[in-house]
């Protein structure tokens, strides 16, 4: 059902989950948000090893967090490293942005990695999203990929060339000249695109032959997606609220 939903509910249902888990607290809320996004990516039918490699790749960076985190943050101790004593409330705040991370990262996963570009960039469109908006956000996740295979390209011929990186300033030189060819080149690769574009009359707009059908499919998930936000809202601040 994902695959074939309106685009326009998945960034709606998308954006107020973020929103929702990104200032939540509770670590029961979260764990919930995290089996919530666990079912949508399970409703995708994601294969297992590619989401792995995702997490993966966030949580080597929320890794730091759980070495700075716990010894810098005040609190109630609970153990010690040399002159470094971890806290109850260093380690509750790193377990949080640890859950909040995951949940929001697998959930937007699920709902945009199951349309395609195009009917992202559709869908915003519709939603009345500046048009200049939409254009930098269709070009930059299209040509990622343009700009990794020149960085493979530079990497392999610095490897032909017998380069060894070192910690030393001709391999400092080395890398800042790779970046900079690198920018150089996406410049004008992105000059070429441009004009190519307005060879075939590009003025500035898209215009799309096919417009989205918003079917009883999209309204049922929709209202399930609402649904389960609202449960985690609730989870976070029913008590307060009610």
């Amino acid at each position: 059902m994902l695959h074939r939903a309106d685009p326009q509910v998945k960034i709606i249902a998308a954006v107020l989950f973020s929103i929702v888990v990104a200032v939540a607290s509770d670590p029961v809320m979260l764990a919930a948000a995290i089996m919530f996004s666990l079912a949508l990516i399970i409703s995708a039918r994601f294969a297992f090893k590619p989401v792995f490699h995702t997490l993966l790749a966030v949580n080597s960076f929320i890794i730091f967090i759980w070495f700075i985190m716990p010894f810098s943050f005040p609190g109630y101790p609970v153990f010690e490293i040399g002159p470094l004593t971890a806290t109850a409330e260093g380690i509750r705040y790193c377990a949080v942005l640890t859950m909040k991370s995951n949940a929001i990262i697998m959930a937007n996963l699920a709902l945009f990695s199951t349309s395609s570009l195009v009917s992202l960039a559709h869908a915003l469109s519709h939603m009345r999203v500046p048009a200049k908006l939409i254009h930098i956000f269709f070009f930059c996740i299209r040509y990622i990929h343009v700009m990794q295979m020149e960085y493979t390209r530079l990497r392999n011929a610095l490897k032909v060339r017998c380069f060894t990186p070192k910690t030393d300033m001709h391999t400092y030189r080395t890398y800042a000249n790779l970046v900079g060819m690198l920018l150089v080149n996406s410049f004008e690769r992105s000059v070429r695109i441009y004009d190519a574009m307005k060879c075939r009359g590009f003025n500035g707009q898209y215009y799309v032959l096919d417009h989205f059908e918003h079917k009883r499919a999209d309204s049922i998930l929709f209202a399930v997606l609402i649904l389960g936000i609202a449960v985690l809202a609730y989870l976070e601040w029913g008590t307060s609220i009610f």
